[in-house]
């Protein structure tokens, strides 16, 4: 277990500090859908501290994760043309049964499963073995990103069934939010083969 480093720790303070300052802005708007987040937020925060000491993940992964969640509360609560963030529209493709794409919504869940599923290949690698197989590793990441996804969608469910106007959305959102992690989790897994991580895990196995 290694000491965390200076950047590491302001990450640490900074993602603590915004947290409290989203929960006093929600409870004053009385926003109680989002406090549900600030709960979530918590947990999450105190899951990654706890894993960080065992897997000693790069900061730049902290940093990514940490980032998310600044957008994932600012996405809630910040106002753009008379709507939430989470609606607006970044990039005018289309439309599904009043769903248009792509909304910040997207961006964000696209962008999460881009770490997760980093995230997820640190926590599998020291079980790897010295013969496996880079394509596998590849499928088994993709689909540990989709199924996380999964729970971030019955999380989400959740807030829907807990509070009458969420904002989450209908079918189509929750559909496209489960594309849009999935290619989150694609290109997480592209980022891990293109930059040498995996390969560089096969050799640091067949060194030992």
């Amino acid at each position: 277990m290694s000491k965390p480093t200076k950047p590491q720790l302001l990450i640490f303070i900074g993602t603590i500090a915004y947290i409290i300052a989203f929960a006093i802005y929600y409870i004053a708007k009385q926003n109680y859908e989002f406090m549900l987040y600030i709960a979530v937020m918590i947990v999450l925060l105190i899951i990654m501290t706890i894993l960080h000491k065992k897997f000693n993940f790069p900061t730049g992964v902290l940093l990514g994760v940490s980032i998310w969640g600044l957008l994932h509360m600012a996405g809630g609560s910040l106002q753009v043309k008379g709507n939430r963030l989470y609606s607006l529209v970044l990039i005018s493709i289309t439309e599904t049964s009043g769903t248009p794409l792509i909304r910040f919504d997207q961006f964000i869940h696209f962008y999460l499963y881009i770490f997760l599923t980093i995230i997820a290949f640190y926590l599998l690698k020291p079980h790897l073995k010295e013969e496996f197989n880079t394509l596998t590793i590849s499928i088994i990441l993709i689909f540990a990103g989709m199924g996380i996804g999964a729970l971030n969608e019955i999380i989400e469910f959740g807030a829907v069934l807990t509070f009458p106007e969420t904002g989450v959305g209908d079918y189509f959102n929750t559909a496209w939010d489960i594309v849009f992690n999935t290619l989150g989790a694609i290109v997480g897994v592209l980022y891990l083969n293109l930059s040498g991580k995996l390969s560089n895990a096969k050799q640091q196995i067949q060194r030992l």
